[in-house]
């Protein structure tokens, strides 16, 4: 049923009636994919696609398992010290930095578009100016942001967490704003990299300091009882690793084109910049902060450590499997974004349709593994009897977030390539906070039905938003938003190549799963001399 429900967003416009309005012509650009009109053409297109799609989505999903699991593995450590210190860990990780991470990883994001489409556009020597515009507005943002974690302890006591947690995590939010900075110079590294799918470089540095995290964290924290402070040493350093580590690989010339040094334009057209970055920052904040909140709501129920710590367990287990689903996002955005910016519209389309039906199984097997495990991964966390018995009891709910959350961040990264961000964000604000929240809560306190309610409630605001996102994309004119890409890359990056010496996303690149460096000239020739797109 999936499979021929999407097969249906591929058809021409004549057999999709109910999707696409009737006259919404079908225009085949040069190197567009043509209409699928049979199940087998269908098969065919998605085995190529689904190719194409996994040579960025297998680094990507390695490199944001191996990130995420930089913070999980410090909520670890400080588990085995103590019960105090993993709800100091959650709740920073969770309230504080949780809040920052959302904003400054959405503010990013505005890169996903613009970079993407124009490097299907052949607009390469944009892609450094662009990264240097968002390391502008993101340090900026970080200053204005780290006012949030020196009045942290003042803020989680204001909001009703209980006062040891509110002190210890007060004083880690402290020593962890370095970590601030470091995500305001690395969101748009892994941007601009993305966006020329430069993905196996960045998965290899994160692979780095993922095993060199483990070991100092284990050495600090455990090993020379250095507790908090070790953990917030290592935390730092790792983050600052991996954005030192892309620093050097992009300045030591591989980017070519891409990156031709620091340059004045980087303070030219902020304003503009900042409204896209400040569009995709509510957008993807918002996504971020509302799992965020299930830990906060958690810290107003009776027991709340058990509460904190399980639903923290909940969510880290959560965040490894949201991973998979968000380095499925940055593939697809990279695909649509690419493809949009080459004039591509229905190979676009297509992207999704493979990114979507790919992720759904990647999620139910992931849920299957959790259920059958749910006896055994509660203790990787915590030795405490009461916080087991709640995860093991919140396993159910967990995979069932997982299912429906391995779809989402999909149609999300689609909103991104498309630069739909603003129009995404008010639908998140209603879906979120008017439904989700208020849902949550009402079947959490009012219904008595603690931890589990709250996350049931809020789990049917992000149904509700997958739900309206799927009919905006499933009403939505490809043929349009190809055009629209074109005259934001004209708005950012100057006037576009024509399509004979763009050297921005050619066929002979797809044909080998990605991209690849382009040549110094710019332009790809058959073995006739003409020139190729995808």
């Amino acid at each position: 049923m999936i499979l021929g429900r999407w097969w249906c967003l591929c058809m021409p416009t004549t057999s999709r009636m109910a999707i696409v309005q009737e006259d919404d012509p079908v225009v085949v650009h040069a190197g567009d994919i043509p209409p699928i009109v049979s199940f087998r053409g269908f098969s065919r297109q998605f085995y190529k696609e689904t190719k194409k799609l996994w040579y960025l989505a297998g680094p990507a999903i390695f490199t944001s398992l191996s990130q995420y699991s930089i913070g999980a593995i410090t909520q670890i450590f400080a588990g085995h010290v103590g019960t105090l210190e993993l709800a100091t860990v959650s709740v920073e990780n969770s309230v504080i930095a949780g809040f920052s991470f959302g904003f400054m990883y959405g503010m990013g994001s505005a890169l996903e578009t613009l970079c993407g489409q124009a490097f299907g556009a052949g607009q390469l020597d944009m892609l450094g100016i662009y990264m240097q515009r968002s390391w502008v507005i993101l340090n900026a943002t970080a200053v204005l942001l780290s006012f949030l974690y020196i009045f942290a302890e003042q803020l989680l006591k204001m909001i009703g967490q209980p006062d040891d947690i509110s002190k210890a995590a007060g004083q880690f939010a402290i020593w962890m704003i370095p970590q601030l900075f470091a995500y305001a110079m690395n969101f748009p590294l892994a941007k601009f990299l993305q966006s020329q799918s430069k993905i196996m470089v960045m998965a290899a540095i994160s692979a780095v300091a993922l095993v060199l995290h483990t070991l100092f964290s284990w050495l600090l924290t455990l090993k020379l009882g250095w507790g908090l402070v070790g953990a917030a040493v290592v935390l730092n350093t790792s983050w600052w690793f991996i954005v030192l580590a892309q620093l050097v690989y992009i300045f030591s010339g591989t980017c070519g084109r891409a990156w031709a040094g620091f340059s004045w334009k980087a303070f030219h057209n902020l304003w503009d910049f900042v409204k896209l970055s400040m569009a995709s920052g509510i957008m993807l904040c918002l996504e971020c902060w509302y799992f965020m909140a299930l830990v906060l709501f958690a810290g107003y129920l009776k027991n709340a450590r058990v509460s904190v710590d399980g639903m923290s367990i909940c969510l880290n287990i959560f965040g490894w499997t949201f991973m998979a689903a968000l380095g499925m996002t940055t593939a697809i955005s990279v695909r649509v974004s690419n493809e949009l910016g080459a004039a591509h519209p229905r190979t676009a389309k297509f992207s999704l349709v493979v990114a979507v039906v790919t992720s759904f199984f990647i999620g139910v097997a992931l849920s299957l593994a959790l259920i059958i495990t749910r006896d055994i991964y509660p203790s990787l966390f915590s030795s405490d009897l009461a916080v087991k018995a709640l995860v093991k009891h919140l396993t159910p709910l967990l995979a069932t977030c997982i299912v429906i959350n391995s779809i989402q961040p999909v149609l999300s990264g689609v909103a991104i390539g498309a630069g739909w961000q603003a129009v995404v964000g008010y639908v998140n604000i209603v879906c979120y906070y008017v439904f989700g929240v208020p849902l949550g809560l009402i079947m959490g306190y009012k219904l008595h039905g603690g931890v589990k309610g709250i996350w049931t409630g809020m789990l049917l605001g992000t149904v509700l938003q997958t739900c309206i996102l799927f009919s905006m994309i499933c009403k939505t004119s490809w043929n349009k938003e190809a055009s629209i890409a074109e005259d934001r890359i004209r708005k950012w990056g100057g006037q576009i190549e024509s399509k004979e010496n763009r050297g921005g996303y050619t066929d002979s690149q797809n044909n080998n799963g990605g991209h690849k460096d382009l040549e110094k000239n710019g332009d790809h020739t058959d073995s006739k001399g003409n020139g190729i797109e995808n």
